[in-house]
Formats: C-alpha cells, structure tokens, sequence
C-alpha cells in the first residue's frame, strides 16, 4: 500500500532531524528501507521480537519497535543505540510512520472510492455509506476533468496532477493507462470561466514540467456525488469532440460543444445517407484548397461577401463567381441561410466519419 521508497524518505527524514540511524523490517526480518549499512543481518532477532509480546524492546544495543496498522502488525522499526533518549525518539519515530501508514490507507482507499464512482461500479445507497465513512462530503459541487498527454498517459503524469491540482477536496485517479481524471470541488467558484481558469491553470503547469500535447477536457458541474459519473461521461465525450471539431483548443467543456455533440452521436450508416444527399455523388475531398479556404472564411464572416472577399484580398466579383462555381458542383448556394447550415453541417458529419474511421 506504502511504497519502499515513500519509507525511505520518510526515515532520511526524521535522521536528519533526531540525528539517529533508522531500519524499517518488513514482519518477515527483510529490509525495507534504511539509513546505515551497519546493522546487518538481524532477520533471525527480527523475528524472534515479532513472535514476542512487547512492543518495544532493547537488543543488542539497539532498540527495536513494532509498527501496526488497525491492530495488525506491518512492520519493524531498529533505532541504533540505548537509553532513555533513543527509546523516546523511537517511540516518537514509530508513531510518525505509523500515521504515515493510516494517511496513505485512507488516500488508497478515497482512490477506489472515487475510480467505482466515475466507472458506476456502486450501489446508490453504497455511494453515500462509504463517503460518509470516508469523510468525503456528498453534496458538495463538483467537475470531472480528463487530462490527456500526447503518446499516451505518461508515467509520471499522474504524480505531477496531483502536484498541480493540491487542493485537499479535489481527487486525482486514473482508471484506464491513457488519461488522469480530476474529480475538482468548484463550490468557491461561482462563474463558469472560473472553472474553465482552474483547468487552464493545471494545462499550464503540466507544459512548464515539459509534458506535450496537453489537453484537457471537463464535463457539467453536478451537485450530488452520485453524479460525479456523468459529469466524466460528459468529459469523456467533450475529448473526443473537441479533437474533431475544436481541434486547436487545448481546453474543451462539454457545455462548448453545440452541434458538435448532436453529430458525434449519430450513427455512421445516417452521416452516410446524409452526404449522399447532400453532396450526391461527390467527395467533398474533391474540393480544391482554394475552395476550402474560400468556404471556411465565408463562415467565419457569418456569410458577408464584403468582408470575406477583403480579408482573403480577392475582388467581390471574384468570390461571387467562386460560390456560384460551387453551387453549380453541390447544387448549394452559400449565401442562403438554410443552404449554407445544410453545408456546414455536411462538413462536420465529414470530419466526423474520418474520426470514425480510424478505430473501425
């Protein structure tokens, strides 16, 4: 549950501050963390203390204490020398890693807690028992996040998360080997840009310790933990679209989506039906870069011919021969509204079937 190395910077630790050498044993007399290489083999002692009742006891000039976790022994502290001194720093010592052992306990089992929420692997009324038992507050408001690294979740990314995220009421897990997840407490944030701000802030501080290709993508605020999942099933789907259609923003929300998200749910044979209709028999790959661009800038400039045919430097007669060129191609005239949501529309549903494409 508590890793070697946690214990052995735990013990570097407290030598540098009692200024004693310190050996954790594992119940079977084995090594597990040390600060000397000068106490030597005393598995044999070890596990004669272990089967003996105290639970401190002085051997061979150095005292060795017993460390639990809920009444079951876990491990063996040796503090090098005698006295009243040593035993009390030993004592003390004991009880700081025997704390140790209770925090990362409660932090291990928060972690499942939080991983069975996102993945709706528990009971309503299990919810609400084993976050109260938890000290996890149930009707606080929170965020689901997923953050996502280019080339797969990096083994660090999950340390560094957390490190970034620190708040005390916030959760960092993962539940698959691509994303972390932050379940965020937003109850102090009253504004939806300061949630998009927070998430901003995390992206910013993974780029500064040299991760690449950060994103991040974040569901609806829920207000019970028993919703918790869906603001992740939200995020989950804010990832994904965000890649097809927003591709050059690095923080998505799901409430951002728009069309998007009615796109992203429909099922490939209708998107097809729809092109055929749309474009007949026509593979709007066809079009020309130029047409693309003239398209793409005409939406941006919500269909103003002025406008766009001054920001892509052409003549108006010129743009205008260029739509018409196209409506004669598509049977859609650009300049009509309805003609130019038909298209655009189209346009999505294309982007989306390519995404399609490469998990099929």
């Amino acid at each position: 549950m508590i890793s070697n190395q946690i214990l052995q910077n735990t013990i570097d630790g407290l030598k540098n501050i009692a200024h004693v050498d310190l050996c954790v044993l594992d119940i079977d007399g084995k090594e597990v963390a040390s600060t000397t290489n000068e106490i030597g083999n005393v598995s044999a002692v070890a596990r004669d203390f272990v089967e003996s009742p105290a639970d401190s006891q002085e051997i061979q000039g150095y005292q060795y204490f017993k460390i639990y976790d809920e009444q079951q022994l876990e491990y063996l502290l040796i503090c090098t020398g005698s006295g009243d001194n040593i035993y009390m720093l030993g004592k003390m010592i004991a009880y700081q890693i025997q704390s140790l052992l209770v925090a990362y306990k409660e932090r291990f089992d928060k972690d499942n807690f939080i991983k069975n929420l996102l993945l709706d692997n528990l009971l309503l009324v299990d919810i609400y028992s084993r976050a109260k038992k938890l000290h996890i507050q149930s009707d606080a408001k929170r965020v689901a996040m997923i953050v996502e690294c280019a080339g797969g979740r990096d083994s660090n990314i999950l340390e560094l998360t957390r490190t970034c995220v620190g708040s005390g009421t916030d959760f960092v897990t993962e539940v698959d080997e691509d994303n972390v997840i932050v379940v965020k407490d937003v109850s102090e944030m009253a504004k939806p840009y300061e949630i998009a701000r927070s998430a901003e802030d995390i992206l910013s501080s993974l780029e500064k310790e040299g991760l690449s290709g950060v994103r991040i993508a974040y569901g609806t605020v829920v207000g019970e933990i028993k919703e918790v999942s869906r603001s992740y099933k939200e995020a989950k789907m804010a990832l994904d679209v965000g890649k097809i259609f927003f591709d050059e923003r690095k923080v998505i929300c799901y409430s951002e989506l728009g069309i998007g998200r009615l796109i992203y749910q429909l099922p490939i044979p209708l998107c097809k039906m729809f092109i055929k209709e749309i474009f007949g028999g026509r593979n709007p790959d066809e079009f020309d870069q130029e047409t693309l661009t003239t398209i793409d800038k005409f939406f941006e400039n919500s269909l103003n011919v002025s406008e766009t045919s001054r920001q892509l430097f052409i003549h108006r007669n010129t743009l205008v021969y260029r739509l018409d060129k196209l409506q004669k191609s598509t049977g859609l005239d650009l300049r009509v509204f309805d003609d130019a949501i038909a298209f655009k529309i189209a346009l999505m549903v294309v982007r989306y079937m390519k995404y399609m494409e490469r998990f099929t």
